[in-house]
């Protein structure tokens, strides 16, 4: 299984980073006006927002690469949570698309949504 490549200096994601829990319930309200709630979901999903910039040239190819391998959105792979290092073993991306920026030497941009995979 794919994982998400890592940094020269071994880290994930630079700061600002972003990471949420995301929560689905269904209420379902009856004629008599009482209402029944269930979890769509049976644990919450996670999601991190790695917004990556003063990249050198062989780091955006590896980003690159690691996309076109798990074909974009369509792909799974493993990812450990840079905040406690829990490894969620079913994640894909966002995205469809994969904007890539490099102005120049050190100067590489990208941006990539990670969603954990519902069991």
């Amino acid at each position: 299984m794919s994982t998400l490549p890592t940094l020269k200096t071994g880290a994930v994601m630079q700061y600002p980073a972003q990471r949420s829990v995301e929560f689905s319930t269904t209420a379902v309200q009856f004629v008599d006006g009482s209402e029944q709630r269930f979890c769509n979901y049976q644990a919450p999903l996670h999601r991190w927002v790695i917004q990556l910039s003063r990249l050198d040239q062989s780091e955006l190819q590896a980003f690159q690469e690691f996309f076109r391998g798990i074909a974009g959105p369509a792909g799974d792979f493993a990812f450990t949570d840079p905040w406690d290092g829990t490894n969620y073993a079913s994640c894909s991306l966002a995205s469809d698309s994969m904007a890539a920026v490099l102005a120049g030497e050190w100067n590489g941009e990208t941006s990539l949504t990670v969603l954990e995979n519902g069991s």
